[in-house]
């Protein structure tokens, strides 16, 4: 299952400008132990060039740890917090250096988020910053230290066999809002009649591949969906709370032109980053925190079978960047029809491969 780490980042400055240095640590975000630790003077510079050195050094320690991995950045710096969230502009030409490098980690990480968190609570890596100031650089990846036990062996162990499961992903069929691209989010819209003529030509499309379990979303238009599937597949339906659509708040029945018309600023905003929320709603970055904890308990429960995921375009979408181990930004650059399959593999050593998307074939 996808691993979830925290890193924990900070630098400064004595003088600011003067001797700067930065500090980093990564942990594992269930048991919160300590997995590595990065500690460097950079010359003379500001607290703020020196927190992004701290940040680029965290993420990158957490890339050599687990590429797949998700991550929580956590510091008490809110300018750069705000900045790498997109919320506020990088005018500085070092700092937007340093953040280019973090965006370029960042892609090659399941995913990240940036959390603000009061200085108290960042003492670990504000620890790290000054030793590095001090002259006493740290790199340490504990995550690779020996475990000695009392002979000073390791136990030797058959590695786990590896579990294939099947995740067949399959967009509800046409509402009355499809027409027209409307944006249905958490509204509980019915197929229309062309949308159950869809759910009945994916069913019929999916007999035959194995199918041992439909997990739906709740929403009417999922649902009726599923029972369509679950009719001809003959399997049982259970639903995930955490698989229905992103809420678009006071977008919610508007097509993207209204919306944009209707919060010019915020529709702005909203398009390019996805840890803003449109007025109301629930940004992509919630979304796919929660699509997350679906896909573990999936994994988790379904080992090894062919499940089918019943769901909507931002879940689905959310989906496929996981398989693909890319940043959740993809969901801007990805088109999903109605009633459309895609399909992933999941691998329980942490492999993933992405097999079809967008398939409709069965609408033709």
């Amino acid at each position: 299952m996808t691993r979830q780490l925290i890193v924990e980042a900070d630098g400064g400055s004595r003088g600011n400008p003067g001797p700067a240095g930065y500090g980093a640590l990564v942990r594992d975000a269930e048991t919160g132990r300590v997995l590595a630790e990065r500690a460097e003077s950079i010359g003379r510079a500001t607290n703020n060039v020196a927190e992004y050195g701290g940040l680029v050094a965290g993420l990158q320690a957490a890339l050599d740890l687990d590429p797949s991995s998700t991550v929580e950045v956590r510091m008490d710096s809110k300018l750069v917090v705000e900045q790498m969230s997109g919320r506020w502009q990088i005018k500085h030409p070092d700092m937007k250096k340093l953040a280019v490098q973090a965006r370029d980690i960042s892609r090659q990480l399941g995913s990240v988020r940036y959390t603000w968190v009061p200085r108290a609570q960042n003492g670990a890596a504000d620890a790290l910053a000054n030793s590095a100031m001090d002259g006493k650089p740290v790199r340490r990846d504990l995550a690779t230290e020996p475990v000695t036990v009392e002979d000073e062996t390791q136990p030797v162990t058959e590695p786990a066999p590896v579990v294939t499961t099947v995740t067949h992903l399959l967009r509800h069929g046409r509402t009355e809002h499809t027409p027209e691209r409307r944006f249905s989010g958490s509204s509980d819209l019915p197929l229309s009649q062309v949308g159950r003529a869809d759910a009945a030509a994916a069913a019929k499309h999916l007999a035959g591949r194995g199918i041992d379990v439909i997990v739906a979303s709740p929403l009417l238009r999922t649902r009726q969906t599923a029972e369509a599937a679950a009719e001809v597949l003959g399997v049982p339906v259970t639903t995930d709370a955490d698989l229905r659509e992103l809420d678009f708040g006071d977008w919610e029945g508007l097509t993207a032109a209204e919306a944009k018309a209707k919060s010019p600023l915020a529709f702005r905003r909203w398009s390019a980053s996805i840890e803003v929320k449109p007025p109301g709603g629930e940004s992509i970055a919630e979304v796919a925190t929660r699509v997350a904890r679906a896909r573990r308990r999936i994994l988790d429960q379904q080992a090894g079978n062919t499940v089918l995921v019943v769901s909507h375009v931002t879940p689905i979408k959310l989906l496929l960047a996981a398989g693909l181990d890319v940043g959740e930004e993809i969901v801007h650059r990805v088109f999903l029809e109605a009633a459309s399959l895609s399909t992933v593999t999941w691998l329980s050593d942490g492999r993933s491969s992405v097999r079809l998307v967008n398939d409709t074939s069965h609408l033709a």
